[in-house]
Order: C-alpha cells, then sequence, then structure tokens
C-alpha cells in the first residue's frame, strides 16, 4: 500500500535544505512515496526545486499563487515557461483566486488567474486551483480558460451542489486533513457525492492537520491519517481506497503507476 500527497508546501514547512529532505524521508516511511511540492512563490519554486530535483519520488508545481499577485517578480512568466520544462515539473500553480484574504484586487487575481491558464493550455499542463471565497468566478473562468489537461481544486472547501457542477468540467476534488474536522458537513457530503475516480487526497502541509495530529505542524506522512477517515466515510477497504488514489493521482499527473 502506498499513498500519493498531492499537494505539499514544502518550502514552507522548513527552510533547511537538511530538513526538507527528512520531510520526505518521513513521508516514505509512512508509505506516502510520491508527493508534489507546491511553490508559495516562484522565488520559493527554485530554491525547494533545486534542493530536492534528485529526491526520487517527489514532483514539483510551479506557478504563482493568488497571495503573490502583487509581486509575482520580474519576468514571471518567462520563470514559468522555464520552470515547466524542468524534469519533474508536472503542473502549473497552484493558481486561483482568493477573496478572503483580499491579495491585491479582484481583476488583478483574475487577471493573473487567466493568464496562467492560458499557459497552462499552452504547454499542455494540468492545473492546481486555489479557491478562497471565489467559488463562482473560479468556476465561470475555468469553464471557459480549462486547459484540455485538466485541473484539480485543491483543498476542496466547496459544497456538494458544487462539485456536481464542477464535474461537468475535467476537474478532481483533492481533500486534504481538514475533511478529518466533525464540523466540515460540506466536504462529507461532497465525497459521497463525486466519482471515486475523480478524488485526489493532499497534506496541504504546513496547513490543515489531520484531527488526529491537531496542535502539530502537518507533514506529508499525515496523509494516510486522511485516507483513513476517508475510507471509513465511503465504507471501503483502506487499502482499496489508496490503490484507487494512487491511480487517480498517476493520471492527472500523467506519470507511470
Amino acid at each position: 500500500m502506498q499513498f500519493f500527497d498531492t499537494h505539499a508546501h514544502i518550502g514552507l514547512i522548513y527552510d533547511d535544505p537538511i530538513k526538507q529532505l527528512r520531510v520526505v524521508q518521513e513521508a516514505k516511511q509512512a508509505q506516502v512515496t510520491r508527493i508534489v511540492s507546491i511553490c508559495n512563490s516562484l522565488h520559493d519554486f527554485t530554491k525547494v526545486y533545486n534542493n530536492l530535483k534528485s529526491v526520487s519520488g517527489v514532483y514539483h508545481a510551479v506557478g504563482v499563487a493568488p497571495s503573490e499577485v502583487m509581486t509575482p517578480g520580474k519576468d514571471w512568466i518567462k520563470t514559468i515557461e522555464e520552470g515547466l520544462k524542468k524534469p519533474n515539473v508536472v503542473a502549473l500553480g497552484e493558481m486561483g483566486l482568493d477573496y478572503y484574504r483580499k491579495f491585491g484586487d479582484k481583476r488583478s487575481q483574475i487577471e493573473l488567474f487567466i493568464t496562467q491558464l492560458d499557459l497552462a493550455d499552452k504547454y499542455d499542463m494540468p492545473v492546481i486551483i486555489h479557491n478562497r471565497d471565489a467559488g463562482e468566478d473560479v468556476l465561470d473562468i475555468l469553464s471557459d480558460h480549462l486547459p484540455e489537461a485538466g485541473g484539480v481544486l485543491h483543498c476542496y472547501s466547496e459544497d456538494g451542489a458544487y462539485a456536481k457542477k464542477a464535474c461537468d468540467l475535467n476537474l478532481y476534488f483533492s481533500f486534504a486533513g481538514n475533511l478529518t474536522y466533525r464540523n466540515a458537513r460540506n466536504l462529507h457530503e461532497t465525497v459521497l457525492n463525486v466519482p471515486i475516480d475523480r478524488i485526489l487526497i493532499e497534506s496541504e502541509s504546513p496547513f490543515m492537520v489531520p484531527a488526529e495530529f491537531r496542535n502539530h505542524r502537518n507533514m506529508p506522512a499525515y496523509v494516510p491519517s486522511t485516507a483513513k477517515f476517508l475510507a471509513e466515510m465511503l465504507d471501503m477497504d483502506l487499502e482499496e481506497l489508496a490503490d484507487q488514489l494512487w491511480k487517480n493521482s498517476c493520471k492527472f499527473f500523467r506519470l507511470p503507476e
């Protein structure tokens, strides 16, 4: 049995390269044998990529999150394009909209989002979508600009009705440790009403720690805890679910099983 952490901010867990390597090693000891490292900024991407580029089982995404809308960096489009050509870079992101924190203004966030979706289409790459309090705009934009390679609504936070609409597009749904919270009824409703072959799992580390590890900094090694909770919700054997999640993740990121 093995697990695939589809979204981990390794550079936010630790800045030190030795500690980053330890995060990966501890994950593998917990049967989390593949991780997609998500950059918080393009500077973060460069640092973490160089630290872990030769580590087996670690893949990378490159992009500009809505939190960086005002400071994406000089020649940021060129930086993304160069990043997409590197070995083991498997997606563009994370990208999207965040109206909760009010980074910049809505127009700037939308322009940044659409530009990256168009880049993903140009390079035939899947996208990792951030959505916080912007669900309607996110879905409207994806309806027009989602690349053929598809996307994943990471750390899914909407309800089942929203997921039903999203299912009409080539979108996956990724669940993090907040799925294990008792008050996450919208997520519990969603997992029972989306196709099993559209579900991914993630740590979203160092955030969204599973309930079992409350008061700890979240780690990729904790992904099995979320998987166990999900298996119980779906009334599935954990090993059977792990195999399905693995296949889904490999298909989405276009990796061999």
